[in-house]
């Protein structure tokens, strides 16, 4: 055992100034998922009982609206942090419905990019309209300091976390 004082086994782990503050970072955690979770489950909701369709095809769909020449599959699964057999699945039904195509490279048929179909562009453009309007119910009571303040919160804790500057 180290030499010098034991820690007292009653002693609270939220009585020292340390400690209280680590509980505090704690609860805000608890609190931050809570409330990504009630806004992700709000959303799921709308897409799925307004427009029958599902969060992560909406995230495909946005993620290839954004880049409009089209992303490999690798591309995809990387930028939206899903395993490659999770965006195939949701790339099989949105290439049944004719929102997405894939295109196989002449160099390397091994390599598809897909992209969106003018049929999916359409679909997603008026979908993304609703898409922020139900955003911006759901945050309706912040307001423009709040948003400012809590955007500059988040970079910073996102910078700290990822060793990058700025953000």
């Amino acid at each position: 055992m180290l030499e010098g004082k034991q820690p007292d086994e009653k002693q609270d782990f939220a009585s020292s100034d340390d400690g209280a503050l680590a509980v505090r970072r704690l609860k805000l955690w608890i609190r931050m998922l809570g409330v990504t979770r009630l806004v992700e489950n709000q959303l799921r909701e709308f897409l799925r009982v307004d427009h029958d369709t599902t969060l992560p095809r909406f995230d495909v769909m946005a993620t290839l609206h954004r880049r409009r020449d089209g992303l490999s599959m690798t591309e995809l699964s990387r930028t939206l942090l899903i395993s490659n057999g999770n965006a195939t699945a949701v790339v099989d039904r949105l290439v049944r419905d004719g929102l997405v195509r894939r295109i196989h490279s002449d160099a390397d048929r091994r390599r598809v990019t897909v992209i969106l179909t003018p049929k999916g562009v359409a679909q997603f453009e008026a979908l993304a309209v609703r898409h922020r309007a139900t955003i911006d119910r759901l945050f309706a009571q912040l307001d423009d300091a709040d948003l400012d303040m809590m955007r500059d919160v988040l970079r910073r804790l996102r910078s700290d976390l990822t060793g990058e500057s700025g953000g």
